[in-house]
């Protein structure tokens, strides 16, 4: 391939050998031919690495780097160095894409001269027959941001856009600019928080495309997603970031007070992924660091919503007891579940049982869509 391609697909591979040939099919098979996949094997101890050199000897636009384990943030800066390509895509190995993905985007890109462009997604499982199903996840949480030029430079509110970096394509001239990359800090544990972050900090043209094409996989049980003993890697992911904006004064004052506030919804959800054990001295961690945020006057409450300001106040005065609140929250959520799955009227006898008949019937109308 003597011409620059059109993406480069960077793919961080370990241990991934039971989808790996899914994976490698999906993006070889892009409608999009001009494109390169590099595959950074991180030590596996499988044989990914045979499948990997299996499929570069038949397709040249596979290129193959070989390293001792180093972790996901390590090996996604190899991939992204070695890149030639105008857009940098990622795919993880264990995920497959649709066909016209890169297509797509690249097009969008193109047409736009974005600086990164980004999809919905599938949620992926694999039944017991092999049969894969596809749940289609929306990455906006406002229909007016779908299929139009946005700039975070202006609007603070696109962070809430969900960060999953591989429904998207960079530019590359773009990342080296900024010398965007990842944390490289051991295993895999939320690093793609850092460079999600370093990228809405410098961009000022990007577009979500109101498209799914990302099939990603949730039932992998070796996906460091389901590991639940990591206590404080995203604490130290976030951490990483803080320095790393408090390193840029153009930016600090501009994106600290978003920083603080996203930093809570992504402590959030990894507390919720942790072993009851380590759920505590995870809490009285991120209370000190949010109390010195407040002693610092950075933190900037008209970002949050009443009821997370809240949980937060609640964290401050005691993790104890804001832990006590997580477990009811989650308590009620999963009543609430089981109550859909019912139907109609076990929705709406849930709905009564906090609310009163009144407000439970017009909450039931509107989560039936009525």
């Amino acid at each position: 391939m003597t011409d620059m391609p059109s993406v480069s697909v960077v793919m961080p591979i370990y241990n991934a050998e039971p989808f790996l040939k899914q994976a490698l099919d999906s993006v070889l098979g892009q409608t999009l031919d001009s494109i390169e996949v590099i595959c950074v094997n991180d030590g596996s101890k499988d044989h990914s690495l045979d499948i990997m050199k299996e499929y570069a000897s038949n397709d040249s636009r596979i290129k193959i780097i070989d390293k001792p384990n180093a972790g996901y943030g390590q090996t996604m800066n190899v991939g992204i160095s070695a890149s030639t390509g105008e857009y940098i895509g990622i795919l993880e190995p264990d995920d497959y894409l649709k066909p016209t993905m890169y297509e797509t985007l690249y097009k969008s890109a193109k047409e736009h001269d974005l600086d990164f462009v980004r999809s919905d997604y599938f949620r992926l499982t694999t039944d017991k027959d092999g049969i894969d199903h596809l749940k289609r996840e929306p990455v906006c949480f406002k229909s007016e941001y779908y299929d139009t030029v946005l700039n975070p430079q202006e609007n603070l509110d696109l962070f809430n856009i969900r960060m999953e970096n591989w429904t998207g394509i960079f530019k590359r001239s773009w990342i080296e600019g900024h010398d965007i990359r990842f944390n490289e800090s051991p295993g895999a544990g939320f690093q793609d928080n850092g460079f999600w972050f370093q990228s809405y900090c410098w961009a000022k043209k990007i577009m979500v495309v109101n498209e799914g094409f990302y099939c990603y996989r949730v039932d992998n049980a070796a996906s460091s997603i389901n590991q639940t003993d990591k206590v404080f890697v995203m604490l130290d992911e976030y951490k990483w970031i803080e320095n790393w904006l408090r390193s840029k004064p153009e930016l600090y004052s501009k994106f600290i007070g978003v920083f603080h506030y996203k930093k809570t919804h992504n402590c959030e959800f990894a507390l919720s992924r942790l072993a009851p054990e380590f759920k505590l001295p995870f809490l009285q961690r991120y209370a000190e660091e949010y109390k010195a945020a407040y002693a610092a006057n950075e933190i900037d409450e008209n970002l949050f919503h009443e009821e997370e300001l809240e949980r937060l106040r609640a964290l401050l005065v005691s993790p104890e007891h804001y832990l006590e609140i997580c477990k009811r929250q989650l308590d009620r959520n999963q009543r609430l579940n089981d109550a859909r799955s019912g139907g109609k009227f076990s929705l709406f006898c849930a709905y009564a049982h906090e609310d009163g008949l009144v407000s439970a019937l017009k909450r039931t109308l509107a989560s039936v869509g009525m």
